[in-house]
C-alpha cells in the first residue's frame, strides 16, 4: 500500500516547500524525471556554449580596449577598466567580470556559464521562496525558454557577464531584504493593519518576517550592494527602490531598520550612480549622431520601444505571469503577497527605465524576465502547497518551457552544423 507523505516529507529539509503532497512513489518519479530533464537542459546548454566562439565585443574586451594589446592578468583588466570608465560606459563591474572570464579562456567560461545558470536557478528559487530540485529546474528552464534573446543574453560571453552573471548578485542582493519583510499587510498607506515585530522567527513560508540573520552581512553587504547597482541601467535603480521601499514599510509597521539593510541601500545607490554617471557615457553619446526628431516624435518612439519591450521581448513570460495570476486570484482566491508585489513593482521600474534610453535590446530584458519568473515560481509553490493536486500539471508546464528552450538551441546546433539546410 502507497503511503502519502506530506509537503515537508516530499521536500528537501533547507526550506520546507515541495510540489505539495504527494505520493511516495509519484514523488519518486516527479525526481526522476527531473534529474532527466535538468540533464539534458545542462548538456544541451553546455554543447551550444562550446558552439559559439567568443566573437564580437569579446574580441575588443580581450585587450586593453585603448589598444590591440591582450590583457595577461588582472593589473591589465583594472587598467583597461579605468580607461572604458572615462572613455565608453560605466559598466565597470560587468565587464570587468567579462574580462576575467576572457582571460581564463573559452573551455572554463563555458563551465562559469553553466555554473552561473546553475546559481541563477537556485536564487530564483531562493527569492520565490519555492526551493528543491523540481523549483531550481523550473527555473533554470523559464530562463532559458522565455528570454527574449537567448544567445545573446546566455551565449554570447559579453552578454552572460552583462545579464546571465550579474542577475544572481542581484537576486541575492533582493532576496536580503525581502526576507525581512512580512508578506502580510497592504503596500499602501492607510490600508491594513501592520504585521510582525521584525523578531519572527523563520517560519517556512508562513509570511512572516525572517528574524534569522545572515552571518558577516553588515560586511559583505557592502560589495553585494556595489555590484546590484553598479551592475546596469535600468536594473540598479529598481532594486535600490525595491530596498528603499522595504525599509521604509518597515518604518511604517514599527520595525527599526538594521545597520546592514542601511549600508546596502546607501551602496546600492551609489552603484546606480557610478554606472549611470561615468564620463565614458557622455563621450560615446558624443560620438553618436544626434538624431534629428521633434520632442513629440522621440516619445512616440520611445513608447514604442516600451510597447515593443512588452509585447515581443517580454510578452512569453508574461503571458505566463498572467496565467498564474488569473489561477491564483482569480480562481483559488488567493492573495498575492507583499514580496511578489515588490518585485512586481519592480520589473516594471525595470522595464518602464528603457523609455529614458533610445534603444531597448532584447536582450537588456533579461533581468525583467527573471524578476517575473521569480514570482511565477512563488506563485506555483503558494499553489501546490495548498493544492498538492496541481504538482504535476505545473511541472509540465515547466518542462514544456524547457523543452521550448532546447528546441532553440538544438535548432541553432542543427543549423550550425549543416543539419538543417
Amino acid at each position: 500500500m502507497t503511503e502519502e507523505v506530506t509537503a515537508a516529507d516530499g521536500y528537501l529539509r533547507s526550506g520546507g516547500e515541495d510540489f505539495g503532497k504527494v505520493t511516495e512513489k509519484s514523488r519518486k518519479i516527479m525526481w526522476i524525471a527531473t534529474g532527466i530533464m535538468t540533464a539534458a537542459l545542462l548538456l544541451v546548454m553546455f554543447v551550444t556554449h562550446r558552439a559559439i566562439p567568443f566573437m564580437m565585443d569579446d574580441l575588443w574586451y580581450s585587450t586593453m580596449l585603448s589598444d590591440d594589446t591582450p590583457i595577461s592578468s588582472i593589473s591589465d583588466i583594472v587598467k583597461s577598466q579605468i580607461w572604458h570608465y572615462n572613455n565608453w560606459g560605466g559598466r565597470s563591474m560587468t565587464h570587468g567580470i567579462l574580462q576575467l572570464t576572457l582571460l581564463a579562456g573559452e573551455l572554463a567560461a563555458d563551465v562559469l556559464n553553466i555554473v552561473f545558470t546553475l546559481l541563477l536557478g537556485w536564487t530564483i528559487c531562493l527569492v520565490a521562496e519555492h526551493r528543491g530540485f523540481p523549483a531550481l529546474f523550473a527555473g533554470m528552464a523559464m530562463v532559458l525558454g522565455l528570454n527574449a534573446n537567448w544567445r545573446m543574453s546566455m551565449f554570447w560571453q559579453a552578454g552572460a557577464a552583462n545579464y546571465l552573471y550579474i542577475t544572481v548578485f542581484i537576486l541575492l542582493f533582493v532576496w536580503c531584504y525581502l526576507r525581512e519583510l512580512p508578506d502580510e499587510g497592504s503596500l499602501l498607506p492607510g490600508f491594513g493593519k501592520p504585521t510582525g515585530n521584525g523578531n519572527a522567527p523563520a517560519d517556512g513560508g508562513n509570511g512572516k518576517a525572517n528574524g534569522n540573520h545572515l552571518p558577516g552581512i553588515t560586511l559583505w553587504i557592502i560589495p553585494l550592494g556595489i555590484l546590484a547597482g553598479w551592475s546596469n541601467e535600468n536594473m540598479g535603480p529598481a532594486v535600490w527602490c525595491l530596498s528603499l521601499l522595504v525599509i521604509l514599510l518597515g518604518l511604517r509597521e514599527g520595525r527599526k531598520p538594521r545597520l546592514w539593510m542601511l549600508l546596502g541601500n546607501l551602496f546600492c545607490l551609489a552603484g546606480s550612480i557610478l554606472c549611470i554617471a561615468a564620463p565614458g557615457n557622455g563621450v560615446r553619446s558624443a560620438q553618436i549622431e544626434e538624431e534629428q526628431y521633434g520632442t513629440l516624435w522621440k516619445v512616440f518612439l520611445r513608447s514604442y520601444g516600451e510597447c515593443k519591450g512588452a509585447m515581443e521581448y517580454l510578452f512569453p513570460v508574461l503571458l505566463a505571469l498572467l496565467f498564474m495570476l488569473f489561477v491564483s486570484v482569480c480562481v483559488m482566491k488567493r492573495k498575492i503577497g507583499r514580496r511578489n508585489s515588490l518585485l512586481l513593482f519592480c520589473a516594471l521600474l525595470s522595464w518602464g527605465a528603457f523609455f529614458l534610453s533610445p534603444h531597448y535590446p532584447d536582450r537588456a530584458s533579461f533581468g525583467t524576465m527573471a524578476l517575473c519568473i521569480c514570482v511565477i515560481l512563488s506563485l506555483a509553490g503558494r499553489m501546490v502547497r495548498e493544492r498538492q493536486d496541481l504538482a504535476w500539471p505545473l511541472w509540465g508546464g515547466a518542462a514544456l518551457i524547457g523543452l521550448r528552450g532546447m528546441y532553440f538551441c538544438g535548432e541553432y546546433l542543427s543549423i550550425l552544423w549543416g543539419w538543417i539546410r
